[in-house]
């Protein structure tokens, strides 16, 4: 079976899967349980055939006589798909107890999903701005409905409006950028943008700039990073727990695949224009997000505004990407790895014992944990220090790797930077740490959930937890069995791809 058909069976079976479950849930007598095992299945089906590819190292453009070179499959697109689909997968099965006691989940909400995830491989895919912007509204709109699912909850339609209006708002600065990109270089195809930029270095480009940095404002918005984050406290706390933890994990990496797509390789002999811009964003969104995450009193809002710092991070390692220096583009796609497995743990943990909105949710709720549930709280904490950057972990590699690859592009302020706010995260996430196992428990005022079995929930919590530990450890310990290694060099192959001409 060649590459292009593997490659494409994969969004496929997604779009193809959403629309049967979208025919299967107008059924009353399917009960949601029938549906969640079907979207697995179709997940399933779609991870399978990214897996055959994944360490192949390629770059094709999808079916072009009939789709006009708008997708490309490469090894890239491929590692960020499986990512993306662990993602939904993990969304569904924590998932699981929360909706089990609340009522208000509705069949919809697994076609949304697969909707959605098929909206975020198609952004990782697209390799034509016009392209990116309808896969982006393909992503984003089923992320506002999921957003706004318990129409009794005020605080969920709430949420939904100002995503709605705000997403729209910074979709129409993608929109006009590409625009006037288009009116300048006439078209819209990334590498025959990158072949205008390369022919025409002489010449006046600051209409392809506004346009580049129009298209920028929008990535940041959906990234959280300072001054465009204020939407993302209200929305992420408003959604339903799974919906946060599908948005802070998974969705990042999806418009962090266009940004890398965009800016590190078709724009790369103009990338150094927005170095200071991104430069002087990093610093603001490290230190406007540690002051923010230091005020919260929330375990949920706490993780949602560290969140806002993790892009901070990342646009550390963006901006050390020039085109002298994309030694740094792997250590993006390394932090991503990282970042992923452990928000996954971390808010997909949450979801599992909050049960609702108002419950499990305060740093108060956690004294005494410890006592409750040792591997839940044994997997909160090493999140924690991942999330911290403590050594042992993945999320400790991922920093060090962003670090130093700022401080070889000539950048080393930005790393003194990041190492400070990692400090003071110290603070935050080991207070969540300390609640767990230092302070008394607060049972005469929450009675214990007894109800937290050892179904796959709390299974899959821990094998996460174990692969955030093994990430960082693992070759130490064991050096024939794959670690950290294994993830550096799926990072610097994906980002090799990104450079070879496609055929």
């Amino acid at each position: 079976m060649s590459l292009e058909i593997l490659a494409i069976i994969s969004p496929l079976s997604i779009v193809i899967g959403a629309v049967i479950l979208m025919i299967m849930s107008s059924f009353e007598k399917i009960s949601i349980k029938a549906l969640s095992v079907a979207s697995m299945l179709v997940l399933s089906i779609a991870l399978v055939f990214n897996l055959f590819i994944v360490n192949e190292l390629f770059s094709i453009n999808l079916v072009p006589e009939y789709l006009n070179n708008i997708f490309v499959a490469d090894t890239f697109s491929t590692l960020l798909s499986i990512l993306m689909i662990l993602g939904a997968m993990a969304t569904i099965i924590l998932g699981q107890p929360y909706f089990e006691k609340n009522s208000f989940l509705v069949a919809e909400f697994f076609p949304l999903l697969l909707f959605a995830l098929f909206g975020m491989i198609m952004l990782a895919m697209s390799s034509e701005l016009i392209t990116i912007f309808v896969a982006l509204e393909i992503a984003s709109i089923s992320i506002y409905i999921l957003v706004g699912l318990n129409k009794r909850h005020q605080r969920g339609s709430e949420a939904l409006f100002k995503y709605l209006m705000l997403g729209s708002f910074s979709g129409a600065f993608f929109l006009f950028g590409a625009v006037l990109i288009y009116a300048f270089a006439g078209t819209t195809h990334l590498s025959e943008l990158a072949e205008f930029i390369q022919n025409n270095q002489e010449g006046n480009l600051s209409l392809l700039v506004v346009g580049g940095t129009l298209i920028m404002i929008n990535i940041l918005f959906k990234i959280a990073a300072f001054p465009f984050h204020s939407w993302s406290l209200d929305v992420y706390n408003g959604a339903p727990m799974p919906v946060t933890a599908f948005m802070a994990s998974t969705f990042k990496v999806a418009i962090l695949a266009v940004a890398l797509r965009i800016f590190i390789v078709d724009f790369s002999l103009v990338a150094d224009i927005w170095d200071e811009f991104l430069i002087a964003l990093a610093i603001i969104t490290l230190v406007g997000g540690s002051l923010l995450t230091l005020s919260q009193t929330s375990l949920k809002r706490m993780l949602i505004s560290s969140s806002i710092v993790h892009s901070g991070y990342l646009m550390i390692a963006i901006a050390s990407t020039g085109a002298t220096h994309n030694e740094a583009a792997p250590a993006i796609i390394f932090y991503l790895i990282s970042y992923f497995l452990t928000a996954v743990g971390a808010f997909g943990l949450l979801s599992y014992i909050a049960i609702d909105d108002n419950k499990r949710i305060y740093f108060e709720d956690f004294k005494g944990f410890s006592k409750e549930h040792p591997i839940l709280s044994a997997s909160m904490t090493v999140f924690m220090l991942s999330f911290a950057g403590f050594p042992s972990t993945i999320g400790f590699l991922g920093k060090f790797y962003i670090f130093m690859g700022a401080i070889e592009a000539g950048y080393a302020y930005l790393a003194v930077f990041g190492v400070l706010a990692a400090f003071v995260s110290v603070y935050y996430y080991f207070k969540v740490i300390s609640m767990i196992y230092f302070y008394p428990s607060n049972l005469s005022k929450q009675p214990a959930k007894k109800n937290h079995g050892f179904g796959l929930s709390p299974f899959l919590i821990a094998v996460l937890a174990a692969a955030v530990l093994w990430g960082g450890i693992g070759n130490m310990l064991i050096t024939f069995l794959p670690g950290a290694t294994v993830f550096i060099d799926m990072a610097k192959l994906s980002i090799e791809s990104l450079t070879l001409v496609r055929y």
